[in-house]
Formats: C-alpha cells, structure tokens, sequence
C-alpha cells in the first residue's frame, strides 16, 4: 500500500515536471516570436523620413530664409528637419502667408517662397520693383469645392461651378439637389485660395461680388462655417485639397469630417486623381525665387534638393503630391 503511494506521488510528481516544461516551451517561444514580430512590425511602419534621416545638406544656420503659405508651412517644416538634419523647432520659424510672401521675397527679405501661383497684383509688384520671379512646380496639388456633408450634391461640372459663382445658378435645385438657395463663399483677392479661383475656375468670366458675410478670410472659417448644421447646409466652398483633406483634419477632425469634396465633371479628388492628371482641376504648389539668383548659391541648392529624389520623398511622406 505503501508502495503504491510512493508510485503515484512520483508520477504526480513526473506529469508536473512535465506540464511546466511545456508550458516554459509555449512561454518563452510565443514570447520571442511575438518580440521579433513587433520588431518587424516597428521597422516595416518607419516610413517617417525624420527617423531615418540621410547626411545632412545643409548647416541649419546657413538654411537659406524661406517663406510659405498656411498649407505648404508642413512641406517646409519638413524639408528643413530633412535637410540639416535636426530636430527644428517649427514654431519659431519666420512665416507669414502667401501674399506677404510675396512680397519679403520681392523685397529681398526672404530668399525662397513656397506659395500658390502669383496673382496679377503681385506680379505687378514684381515688374514695379524690377524683379523677375521664377516660378518652380514642387508638388502637384487640386482645387476643390466643397459642401456641407448633408448636401445630397456630389459631384457639379466645371460649368455648373463657372454658373454658380457667376449668379446664374442659385439654387441647389438648379444642380440636381433640394430646393434651397446656394450661399457661395469666397476668399479675398490675393489670397491664394482666391488667385487659384480665378485662373483655374472663372479664368474670363465675371466673378460675382459677394456678401459682406460670405467673404471670408480664412481657409479656416469657411470650413468651420460650410460644415456647421444650421449656417453652412446650403452653402459651397472651395479651398486646396492638401488644406481641406490632410491638413485641417489634424487641425479639427471633427469638423472637416463635416464637409463633403465635390467631383468635378464626374472626377472626385484624390492623390491618385491629380497625380494622374485626371482631376480637371489640378494645380501646384511652387517654390518662386528671385530669377537673378546666382548658380550656384544656396537658394538654388536647396530648390535642387526639393526637386530631387530626396525631397520629393519628404514631400510624399507628409502626404502631399510628388511632381517627380
């Protein structure tokens, strides 16, 4: 009997042994093959160029002073922490917007500005001032119009658009949506958003004076006001796509989640679409320089890096448009 106990204490004893071994097996081998896959996990996400930054091009204390507007201050920011390699703090740099822009730059108070195309103002000024500006594509870009997210519109002709903000339509019912009156915003002359209206959009049209109220001052408002229920269900606006899609969703998610981009001749709006030309509206950003800029100085070093393989992988990490 005595035996007998001895023999099943040690089986016991045997089976223990046993499960532990087997448990410490699946343990520590699931543990190391869950390690090694978040490591992998982690390096295949590194797609952020800042963690992997190449050789420096620049010094960032001989970074040429660079200008740019509201939606090209990310492509910039990171062209800078690219370039010299460092951890920059982006508050601190010197922007303005496009208009003043322009004019540090024709001025000879900044040496490189990244801005939509020049409006006839500014290329007066230029002309005034004995400045010739050479305009530089660096990413492609698409103008888009956009509508409260309630609207049952999705997509108008370029000519419905023309007739919207020349007076002729004026209401929704006119363009297959309720029978409400369309309260059409604009943005003031030389803005960027405006200049890209005109050339693009109304080019010889007559382009209707608006309301006090529906003249708006910033990218901004009109999006606060085209997504907003009770004020912006009728209304329609127009902006660049990097600001409406990318840019202002990290600024306020909730309301740029309020609007809806509007196809143009039956093309919605995307990275896809206005690298492959299809979207009718495309445009760019562009880096512009005082033409008189010698060969060699550091102002055309750094429009080479932008325009190289370098930069554009910058620029296409931060979500805009490769033109390489």
């Amino acid at each position: 009997m005595k035996k007998g106990l001895e023999i099943v204490l040690v089986l016991i004893f045997v089976v223990l042994v046993l499960s532990a071994c087997v448990f410490s097996y699946f343990y520590f081998t699931g543990k190391i093959e869950n390690d090694l896959n978040l490591g992998n996990s982690n390096s295949e996400n590194k797609t952020d160029l800042g963690e992997n930054l190449e050789e420096a091009i620049f010094e960032l204390a001989d970074y040429p002073k660079v200008d740019a507007s509201l939606a090209t201050q990310p492509l910039t920011n990171a062209f800078i922490k690219n370039f010299t390699n460092t951890d920059v703090d982006v508050s601190k740099l010197d922007y303005t917007n496009t208009h003043p822009g322009y004019v540090r730059l024709i001025n000879g108070e900044v040496d490189l500005i990244v801005v939509t195309e020049p409006s006839e103002e500014e290329l007066a000024l230029a002309k005034e001032k004995n400045v010739e500006l050479e305009v530089i594509p660096v990413v492609n870009e698409g103008f888009v119009f956009y509508v409260n997210g309630e609207n049952k519109v999705d997509n108008l002709s370029l000519e419905q658009v023309q007739k919207i903000y020349t007076g002729e339509i004026t209401n929704w019912s006119q363009v297959g949506g309720e029978d409400a009156p369309i309260r059409a915003f604009q943005r003031p002359e030389n803005s960027g958003s405006q200049t890209g209206m005109l050339s693009l959009v109304m080019k010889d049209l007559p382009l209707m004076k608006p309301l006090k109220e529906d003249l708006v001052e910033t990218m901004s408002a009109i999006i606060g006001l085209v997504s907003d229920y009770d004020n912006g269900r009728n209304a329609i606006g127009y902006s660049y796509y990097y600001y409406a899609k990318t840019m202002y969703a990290s600024i306020d998610e909730g309301i740029a989640n309020g609007i809806k981009l509007l196809g143009i001749n039956g093309v919605k709006p995307s990275n896809q679409t206005i690298k492959s030309g299809e979207y009718p509206l495309k445009t760019a950003y562009y880096i512009v320089i005082n033409k008189n800029e010698p060969e060699g100085s550091k102002t055309r070093k750094l429009v080479e890096a932008m325009l190289s393989e370098r930069g554009q992988a910058v620029a296409e990490s931060v979500g805009y448009v490769r033109v390489k």
